[in-house]
């Protein structure tokens, strides 16, 4: 069993590849040349595991929220590389995922990545449910006041930590209200890996047409201004 898993949803750019039993991954920090980076990306860590392509059994993508283009290019290329191989494509939501990566001692999890505007998309996730994992992608969104609101309510019946990457706006409301801002450098391709697995094994499988990336927002076309 080979598992071939991108992540690319924000921030970051990882490909991992598990292979007989060995993980082997690879970083790039050209998160937005996505485009360019994650075929060279998936090369690289084919040839460092001593696998071959065709025998890869899936392919596994984060599936959002996130940024809308490096969503769209994650997603275009995972479904590319599934078509050609015939091999299953399986998506794994990003908030939850990055949840469980942390492998917080606290009682709750408030995952967090930007939005547009301002704004952010968030989670909240109980400790013992992503120990059982027992994932929703219930996902909001709002400000980062009411982030921080979210982050105070839950600390009101636990220990509660904020883990995403390069949260700047919220470290200090955060901190005033002595709650931890961490950053997500334990979240990436490979932290996918175990959930996709769940799915191939209780063969939760969604055909290759029907799967998209969350967006979570409809995209809204800048204008150039005319002259």
């Amino acid at each position: 069993m080979s598992l071939l898993a991108i992540e690319c949803t924000h921030e970051a750019l990882s490909v991992a590849l598990e292979h007989h039993g060995t993980i082997r991954e690879v970083q790039s920090s050209e998160w937005k040349k996505a485009a360019e980076s994650i075929v060279p990306l998936v090369q690289q860590v084919v040839a460092e595991s001593d696998a071959t392509f065709q025998a890869l059994s899936a392919i596994v993508i984060s599936a959002g929220p996130g940024s809308f283009t490096a969503l769209r290019i994650g997603m275009a290329a995972a479904k590319g590389m599934a078509y050609a191989l015939d091999i299953p494509l399986l998506p794994v939501p990003t908030l939850p995922a990055m949840a469980a990566s942390l492998q917080a001692s606290e009682d709750a999890v408030v995952a967090v990545i930007q939005a547009r505007r301002g704004e952010y998309y968030y989670a909240l996730y109980h400790a013992t449910d992503v120990a059982a994992n027992r994932w929703h992608n219930d996902v909001q969104r709002g400000s980062a006041d009411v982030v921080v609101d979210a982050a105070l309510m839950a600390a009101r019946v636990g220990s509660v930590v904020v883990v995403g990457r390069k949260l700047l706006d919220l470290q200090q409301p955060l901190a005033e209200a002595n709650i931890a801002l961490l950053e997500a450098d334990c979240f990436s391709a490979r932290s996918l890996l175990a959930a996709a697995e769940r799915q191939r094994t209780a063969k939760q499988m969604v055909p290759l047409e029907q799967i998209v990336p969350d967006y979570q927002q409809a995209f809204v076309p800048t204008m150039g201004k005319m002259g």
